[in-house]
């Protein structure tokens, strides 16, 4: 049979050899083909790796005697990281993997995440980890598309239960690899943050009315991976123009919620692409809600959205801090920005006689918003809510008018 696919199979084969083989050997009776990595340091595997440690430790900057040299693990295998990761990027641009699959405990599962973040996505990614799903892994490390499956019973040596989840992540990763269809770059992309209809409506009638205009829409779950993958994407120069009408993840960031990282709200900034910036849901932070809730949002009025998530309600004070790290933010951008401004709320719980309804705190927003918005940016305000059509109708008209410019390209 002739192999389909390659699949990069990574990790230290001084001490996981018969394991990773296991994996290999899987992947290839299923049809596929192998490529593989030792990042290991110390030892060398029974046999040699296709990227060996020593290429790996110079893509890292480094020797594997310098690795040795620090007489610390930790930063020994942050040079194997930085040069996993390097190679992995390398190979995939070259054409000769379509997929990466890692193993490892906490060591290798620290190394696996650095490669995961450096594929694009849309590459198949697993790491097989005795610390999957773990607290120990922040959101701001995982790659946008990973996919993770805990290495039950596997710290050392195989057994019957340890193959139950390397050989189920070995089809995965194959099978990804063979069925998944990679971002097109056909038509231009908008992407778009928000969250349930429940919550925020205007992807509703903004989705359908873009792609008639010609564009693709993407719709990101604004609660932590959604706006990392967005981030992601827009640092890539993925979209033609975003919308980021769900910025919650920068109060979030700030107060101890589902951050998606320091660096939300940044990234299409940076890139020149166009904003069409809007407060959706600007004042809720939202948290684990089968946790206690966070110390930084204690006392605060909550609303339990499902036994998964639970958001917190900003006061007056925090809403002026959440408007003034918004416009910082954007005072950075260096593509056109445009922000929208809806005065009469921005989520559907909090209109009047809604049970969030604050009218003290969003006249604070507001009022934080009109002071600090930076001259970069055009200052729309709305005499309307964010779920109104009205809402929905300005942001098409700015945009059609960016479109006639030639701001945003089709």
């Amino acid at each position: 049979m002739t192999a389909d696919k390659t699949i990069l199979v990574v990790g230290t084969w001084d001490t996981k050899d018969a394991e990773l083989a296991y994996l290999v050997r899987i992947i290839r009776e299923q049809g596929g083909d192998v490529l593989t990595m030792d990042v290991s340091v110390l030892g060398d595997p029974s046999r040699p790796a296709h990227i060996g440690k020593h290429e790996v430790a110079e893509a890292g900057g480094a020797s594997i005697a310098e690795a040795i040299a620090t007489e610390d693990e930790n930063a020994a295998m942050q040079i194997m990281a930085r040069g996993a990761a390097a190679k992995a990027l390398s190979l995939w641009r070259e054409g000769r993997i379509d997929g990466v699959i890692a193993l490892g405990g906490t060591m290798g599962t620290d190394l696996a995440l650095d490669l995961c973040a450096a594929l694009p996505l849309g590459v198949p990614k697993y790491i097989v980890s005795t610390v999957a799903f773990s607290p120990l892994l922040p959101p701001d490390r995982l790659a946008a598309d990973i996919q993770m499956i805990l290495w039950a019973g596997g710290l050392y040596g195989l057994n019957a239960v340890c193959k139950s989840s390397l050989s189920q992540a070995a089809g995965a990763v194959l099978g990804a690899a063979r069925a998944v269809e990679p971002p097109r770059r056909d038509r231009p992309l908008i992407g778009m943050t928000s969250f349930g209809k429940t919550v925020l409506r205007y992807m509703v009638d903004l989705k359908p009315a873009l792609e008639q205009r010609g564009f693709d829409v993407a719709v990101f779950h604004a609660t932590g991976m959604g706006g990392r993958a967005f981030e992601s994407l827009a640092a890539e120069g993925a979209f033609a123009a975003v919308m980021d009408f769900a910025p919650q993840e920068v109060a979030n960031h700030l107060f101890g919620g589902l951050s998606a990282g320091a660096d939300r709200m940044t990234a299409a900034g940076r890139a020149s692409i166009p904003q069409l910036v809007a407060p959706g849901c600007y004042d809720l932070v939202d948290f684990v809600g089968w946790q206690e809730t966070p110390r930084k949002l204690a006392g605060r009025p909550t609303h339990a959205h499902n036994r998964l998530l639970t958001s917190a309600v900003l006061n007056a004070e925090e809403r002026r801090q959440v408007a003034r790290a918004l416009c910082d933010k954007l005072a950075s951008a260096r593509g056109p920005v445009a922000l929208l401004l809806p005065e009469q709320g921005c989520n559907e719980w909090d209109r009047d006689g809604a049970p969030l309804s604050d009218p003290e705190g969003l006249a604070a927003f507001c009022d934080e918003i009109r002071k600090c918005c930076p001259p970069n940016a055009t200052l729309h305000r709305l005499d309307a809510h964010i779920n109104d059509a009205a809402f929905s109708n300005r942001a098409l008209t700015i945009f059609d008018d960016w479109v006639t410019q030639g701001l945003v390209h089709r």
